[in-house]
């Protein structure tokens, strides 16, 4: 499916790469505008000596860039006819936030900082407001995550959902919704945790602290006991990088969220 009219707009919205180009860096820029739904799935891009005017970097550069992301699942090089938008924008988050962590962009390292205090203060007012109900679903998701095992998936959703449902007692809708508009980087964080030796263990122990406190209706100690877990799992996030600049591969069940 091609979409010339909307070609000329795209490439419009491309500002020159003013620094030495590198493919990360004309990949950022690429992928940024088709976050910004652009594009719709389907839609074939500009031409590689379109883009390369457009963002003033040699056409090698692009077609590096154009092939990162194929790589990532954005886009789909079809040979002889060109590359198309394969993800709807929906879909773009996860990746985005996959490819910062990838590049160690600031952005990103300041979004995992501010989700460090919301959790904390989304903790804080859970141990104020929980009622009974409240705690009994939050025990039924840290169970799921002790029967996991070795399902990863499983492990993750559970993860994922004793922060939305902590969230969900906070009773603050501006805090909720953050929280879950930013589900994708707990979900890219747990999955780029890397097999750092006690990951589970230390997971289910700082979410039981957690719950404890807010079935105690302790705010001060729920707020400290989800700082301490974000500081720990940011540590598992960074060291597992870390890993792999090193080389290191694979993935084991998440670092917890």
């Amino acid at each position: 499916m091609s979409a010339e009219p909307d070609q000329p707009n795209f490439t419009a919205l491309l500002r020159p790469v003013v620094r030495e180009s590198s493919v990360s860096e004309v990949a950022k820029r690429l992928l940024d505008h088709l976050s910004e739904g652009h594009l719709k799935p389907g839609t074939r891009l500009p031409a590689e000596r379109q883009l390369a005017e457009a963002l003033n970097v040699a056409r090698s550069s692009v077609r590096g860039a154009l092939s990162a992301l194929d790589v990532l699942g954005i886009i789909e090089i079809r040979p002889g006819s060109g590359s198309y938008v394969r993800a709807g924008t929906s879909e773009f988050l996860p990746r985005a936030i996959n490819w910062g962590l990838m590049l160690g962009q600031r952005r990103t390292h300041d979004l995992v900082e501010v989700r460090t205090f919301m959790e904390a203060m989304s903790a804080r007012l859970a141990a104020e407001r929980a009622e009974d109900t409240d705690v009994e679903r939050l025990e039924a998701h840290l169970e799921r995550m002790r029967e996991a095992g070795g399902d990863v998936t499983a492990f993750i959703d559970a993860d994922i959902a004793f922060h939305l449902e902590t969230a969900t007692i906070a009773r603050n809708t501006v805090l909720s919704d953050i929280l879950h508009s930013i589900r994708s980087l707990l979900q890219v964080w747990m999955e780029r945790a890397g097999d750092i030796e006690g990951t589970v263990a230390g997971t289910l122990k700082e979410h039981g602290a957690i719950l404890q406190a807010i079935r105690d209706g302790d705010p001060q100690a729920a707020e400290r006991a989800m700082a301490e877990h974000m500081q720990c799992a940011s540590e598992r996030l960074w060291s597992s990088l870390s890993a792999e600049e090193g080389g290191a591969s694979g993935t084991a069940p998440g670092g917890g969220a």
